[in-house]
């Protein structure tokens, strides 16, 4: 078995991390309306709780790509060059990129993620499975530059970010992950993204506010982080997870909101609430392929490919970059 340490990016201290949720936390709940960043969900039991979300029954998304991805696995393998380092943004789970693995011959697979001790056991599992795969796990958040491991830089890149993450920014931003992305990439890179597609509100609404629950737990687990990390006294029953389509923006917007007017803090700053207060969480954009088509050219990336399922609620796009 091939074994290989973690590469984390040489300009991150480990303290960065921390101080960059507790300035994001302060900032984001002074501000009005409050706010806080979807990226913090994923400490080690928020990831858990997504990897519950997913297996839901009203939770399209990833059961809709994994089928696309090895419905057309030898088709999006053809879209990998032999021997190509796979970089795959907010890796979290190996379910999607296990798919591809049978349909190419990769040189290097770098998964980056900000939940480290997530990311390397599921480095860890795909070893296992896959011992002749060099896997190099790197720690950070992929939102921002960071530099990919020196053992790949000479290998050819191909991005991997599915799940339809690129939702979650605002349009501006994800236009600057893409052209971050390219960056990192470099020229002559192919990107595989996954993105969600316009559809039905009652699909969508039932999607963010399963019966059982678990959606709003992981909502929820947010304020118990800032409990755990920043000193946080948030009493989490105080608090109702809400999810709303808003049709004019083609958005699914995530809140959190305060049953009665209340006081909480953290790091000794004091957050004050009205009662029906919010806090929005997450924002998560529904495109159409043309508007998403746009959004990446504008960012320099040339659509190569798309694959969708064969009811037309998710897809699958292969971007190279423009010259």
């Amino acid at each position: 078995m091939n074994v290989h340490a973690a590469a984390l990016n040489p300009a991150q201290r480990f303290d960065e991390p921390a101080s960059a949720f507790a300035q994001d936390a302060i900032e984001g709940l002074s501000s009005h309306p409050k706010r806080l960043s979807p990226k913090y969900f994923y400490d080690a039991e928020g990831s858990a709780l997504f990897e519950q979300i997913t297996g839901l029954p009203e939770y399209y998304p990833t059961r809709t790509e994994l089928g696309i991805l090895r419905d057309r696995a030898t088709e999006i393998g053809a879209m990998i060059p032999q021997g190509a380092a796979l970089v795959e943004f907010g890796a979290g789970s190996t379910a999607k990129v296990r798919t591809l693995l049978p349909d190419c011959a990769l040189g290097a697979y770098v998964p980056v993620d900000i939940s480290g001790d997530f990311l390397n056991a599921q480095a860890a599992a795909l070893r296992q499975d896959f011992p002749e795969l060099a896997v190099y796990p790197v720690t950070a958040d992929f939102t921002a530059p960071f530099a990919l491991p020196h053992t790949v830089r000479e290998l050819p890149k191909v991005g991997f970010f599915p799940g339809s993450t690129i939702g979650n920014f605002e349009p501006f931003e994800a236009c600057g992950f893409l052209r971050s992305a390219r960056a990192i990439l470099g020229a002559e890179a192919t990107l595989l993204i996954g993105v969600d597609l316009e559809k039905d509100d009652r699909v969508l609404s039932a999607a963010y506010n399963d019966a059982a629950g678990v959606t709003a737990k992981f909502n929820l687990n947010v304020l118990a982080r800032i409990n755990r990390e920043l000193d946080g006294d948030f009493e989490l029953s105080a608090f109702v997870h809400r999810a709303i389509y808003n049709r004019e923006r083609h958005r699914i917007e995530m809140h959190l909101i305060s049953r009665t007017a209340q006081t909480a803090h953290l790091l000794g700053h004091s957050i004050t609430f009205r009662a029906g207060e919010t806090i929005h969480t997450e924002s998560s954009y529904k495109y159409s392929v043309e508007r998403f088509n746009a959004l990446a050219r504008g960012a320099g990336w040339t659509p190569r490919a798309l694959w969708t399922d064969a009811d037309g609620m998710f897809s699958v796009h292969a971007l190279a970059a423009a010259e």
